[in-house]
């Protein structure tokens, strides 16, 4: 009989240890909580569906929230804006000081300058004006390590901004991050390829 207690195979299940239930439950909380501030009900002002609210008409046709009002959303935007800006600015220097990277780099300028057009958008401020450039370390390999690892002090940085702020901004910061973060592994794997 197929369904007889005694025909079932018992597999050995090994024990769940308190470790692993203690980070699967901070993790599940984190991601909640960065996601608590994301909503994408298109009938919300501000969530990128079409209101009746302000707002200009994006590219794609559906109505892009105002540029906020609030100092601090708008000193986290002009922030980021400002260090976008530096990380583009970087990527140029580097292309051409280092011209066998200009076609690798070429991809990670182009993000970033949708990125800073987007902040300054949101922002609804003046572009930020970048200082001097620390200078680019000698030979292409350190530079694009340089470049690298700046991308991803660059994703942190704007992944917790994005944790204390809600809504479209806070999306717009988690997806530059993420873009960040991809641009920084592209980096590294070619650097890699290099050798």
């Amino acid at each position: 009989m197929p369904n007889h207690p005694q025909f079932l195979t018992r597999w050995p299940v090994a024990p769940v240890s308190r470790r692993t239930t203690l980070r699967a439950a901070a993790l599940t909380a984190g991601t909640a909580a960065l996601l608590a501030g994301c909503s994408d009900d298109p009938a919300e002002p501000g969530a990128g569906g079409t209101t009746q609210g302000g707002g200009t008409k994006g590219p794609d046709g559906t109505k892009q929230p105002e540029p906020s009002t609030d100092p601090a959303v708008v000193a986290a935007l002009s922030t980021a804006a400002g260090q976008v800006a530096q990380a583009a600015q970087r990527l140029s220097a580097a292309s051409k000081t280092y011209p066998a990277l200009a076609a690798q780099l070429a991809t990670a300028a182009k993000y970033h300058a949708q990125h800073l057009a987007k902040l300054n958008e949101a922002s609804g401020t003046a572009p930020a004006a970048v200082g001097k450039l620390p200078a680019l370390p000698k030979g292409s390999a350190a530079a694009l390590a340089d470049l690298a690892s700046r991308e991803q002090k660059l994703a942190v940085a704007h992944a917790l901004a994005a944790a204390k702020l809600s809504g479209p901004n806070a999306r717009l910061l988690a997806m530059i991050a993420a873009s960040e973060t991809q641009l920084a592994a592209s980096l590294t794997v070619k650097k890699k390829a290099a050798r």
